[in-house]
């Protein structure tokens, strides 16, 4: 029965695996974290980058004169493992406040809540894995599509490290959902099955993350 739901939830893990790689994260990945994933569209993000975005098409963005950052989430809560630690979990959490808050702070002056006029940024990371690169599906267990450690007989092979994210917008005055987004990347590879996965190997896909919803945000205004 173990081995039945192991292979059948191989792909869910959002890994870059042969027969499972998708540029996108697919339907039978998504976390639960929205509350609707039934609009959601593949979609190109201002970086070139395969999402899974909806925008509210009646959306007039040029009300909203600050945003309101909630602080990032982990969904479904996760099981610090010896490869991916608390501190390392906390450390991409708290990475993704400060790189959102920089890049969107950029057009849009920080709110201290929501409220009328304020857009309110929803992110939660929803799957933190590492994967030893050149691995079979089968090789692999996924865990609450959260984390995901992989044991190898050589431990020599090198290990990529994958993150995947679900983002709601929302009109900070009536609470009203004007735009999601569901994605993934990868980050720095680690060096063997021993190494303990840090947050500065995911930086580099947090920080394009939210390079891109502020370019999103311009691109949206001048229209």
């Amino acid at each position: 029965m173990k081995l039945a739901l192991m292979m059948s939830t191989v792909c869910v893990a959002a890994l870059a695996v042969t027969g499972c790689s998708s540029k996108v994260v697919e339907p039978d990945q998504y976390s639960g974290f929205l509350k609707d994933y039934s609009q959601l569209k593949e979609a190109k993000s201002p970086s070139g980058a395969t999402v899974m975005r909806w925008v509210d098409p009646k959306l007039d963005i040029k009300k909203f004169s600050s945003v309101y950052v909630e602080p990032t989430q982990l969904y479904p809560k996760p099981q610090p493992t010896a490869k991916i630690p608390q501190q390392t979990l906390n450390g991409i959490t708290g990475y993704y406040d400060q790189a959102l808050k920089r890049e969107i702070g950029k057009s849009l002056p920080l709110a201290n809540g929501p409220g009328p006029g304020v857009i309110v940024v929803r992110a939660a990371i929803t799957a933190v894995s590492s994967k030893t690169e050149g691995l079979k599906p089968y090789e692999v267990i996924p865990i609450a599509l959260v984390a995901a450690a992989v044991s190898t007989a050589s431990g020599i092979r090198d290990q990529e490290t994958t993150l995947a994210t679900e983002a709601v917008f929302l009109d900070g005055g009536n609470n009203k959902v004007v735009a999601q987004v569901v994605r993934k990347g990868t980050g720095k590879p680690l060096e063997n099955d021993a190494q303990v996965m840090k947050a500065d190997d995911v930086e580099a896909v947090i920080d394009g993350w939210a390079a891109d919803m502020h370019q999103s945000y311009l691109k949206l205004k001048a229209k």
